[in-house]
């Protein structure tokens, strides 16, 4: 099979790049073909080792094909980025032009049997406008649903273009049921996929011994993620010995705050930056505790990856974190429950006290399990990363292309 596969910004920097080239790598194991297409900044050359040589297109932002910062699909990125709801009806217009024309091109040097697009939102329905006979699967990431909430003027260019997609993959039955209710997409046409992890890169380490107890956040340093929530109540826990390392960048004045409230806690947080999956992997592997405090995920898989590594878990409870623990959490997490919000991902101002001394208790309470020596056994960790590696993933993935082919009469 001939999978030509999609994503409108940077493949190395985010999640859905990631997942992405997860599923390229699982691909080409099956004996599949594959040809990539992504959005980049003009200049630079991603490190890819899932995509073959001479199989990969680049739309160039930044003064490329297209003049402003690759347009991310969350509003924060950890690279410069545009955001959806500040381009004018000229940059959409170049935007959608642009990525018509590299979607052209691709096809026609590709032949590919199958296209495997990334979000529900602007590049996929200019796949599906343009090319309406050839077998078109999308994955939803959840950040595309963000934007459809957000920007509401650009919804009719994606609605009825995305009820058109063959089939639509979601990862978890929360987000199954948002795209069914924003897109009225039938829900026959989705099906849940889920994600995963390398389970031959983040597996069980020897862990120091504490104190201190190594706790890990790894992400973009946003405030929609709940960085400065975290920072803020690792004021709190002075008394304990604790430290943090933050992993990731961000952007703009919110990563400039995360940066300023990291210094207040002098050696009691360490910043890294960006990290390669190898790096991430080592520094999971040495630590004893991983925080989510994020106000909108769709499924975290970095959570599987820190579970896999033997990390005791704190996440907001969020319906990607129910997917994997149930809806009250276990002896390896605590799910902190959220209040409503005043906007997608912003609590609203009243309730900041609340959260941080939820999120001091179940800090509290998970080092003090470290300190007492109590380590996550094999089988308590498997019984939940189990269905989640990427072999298992895609097995599911090839059963929604061989549906969207058969659908077309193509076998």
């Amino acid at each position: 099979m001939r999978i030509l596969h999609l994503l409108s910004q940077r493949p190395e920097c985010t999640g859905s790049g990631v997942y992405l080239q997860n599923v390229m790598a699982e691909a080409r194991r099956a004996g599949h073909q594959n040809m990539l297409l992504a959005g980049i900044p003009a200049g630079t050359s991603p490190y890819l080792p899932c995509v073959e040589e001479h199989a990969s297109s680049f739309l160039t932002f930044s003064g490329g094909d297209l003049p402003f910062p690759v347009a991310g699909m969350s509003d924060v990125m950890p690279y410069e980025s545009s955001r959806f709801i500040d381009l004018n009806e000229e940059e959409i217009e170049a935007y959608q032009e642009a990525f018509a024309e590299k979607i052209e091109a691709a096809v026609s040097s590709f032949q590919p049997d199958i296209i495997h697009s990334h979000h529900l939102w602007l590049m996929t329905s200019v796949a599906r406008l343009l090319l309406p006979d050839i077998p078109l699967v999308t994955t939803c990431h959840s950040t595309d649903l963000r934007q459809y909430l957000n920007c509401s003027h650009l919804r009719e260019k994606v609605t009825d273009p995305c009820r058109k997609i063959d089939r639509v993959m979601a990862l978890g039955k929360d987000q199954a049921e948002q795209i069914r209710i924003l897109y009225g997409i039938d829900d026959r046409h989705i099906h849940v996929v889920g994600g995963g992890f390398n389970d031959t890169l983040f597996v069980e380490m020897e862990k120091p011994p504490p104190p201190p107890c190594e706790i890990v956040y790894a992400g973009k340093l946003s405030s929609s993620k709940g960085v400065p929530w975290l920072l803020q109540t690792m004021k709190k826990l002075s008394n304990l010995p604790l430290r943090l390392h933050l992993l990731g960048s961000g952007s703009g004045e919110e990563e400039q705050l995360c940066k300023t409230l990291a210094a207040k806690l002098g050696s009691h947080v360490i910043l890294h930056g960006r990290v390669s999956q190898q790096e991430l992997a080592g520094i999971l592997g040495r630590s004893h505790l991983f925080v989510l405090p994020s106000f909108y995920e769709g499924l975290p898989l970095i959570i599987l990856e820190a579970l896999a590594c033997g990390c005791r878990i704190i996440s907001t409870d969020l319906p990607g974190c129910r997917e994997i623990f149930g809806s009250s959490g276990n002896n390896l997490a605590n799910l902190i429950p959220l209040p409503p919000m005043e906007g997608v991902d912003k609590p609203f101002d009243r309730d900041w006290p609340k959260l941080e001394a939820m999120l001091a208790d179940a800090i509290t309470g998970q080092v003090k399990r470290v300190l007492d020596g109590s380590r996550p056994s094999p089988g308590e960790i498997a019984e939940f990363t189990a269905p989640y590696t990427w072999e298992k993933v895609f097995t599911r993935i090839e059963t929604v292309y061989t549906e969207a082919l058969a659908l077309r009469g193509v076998r």
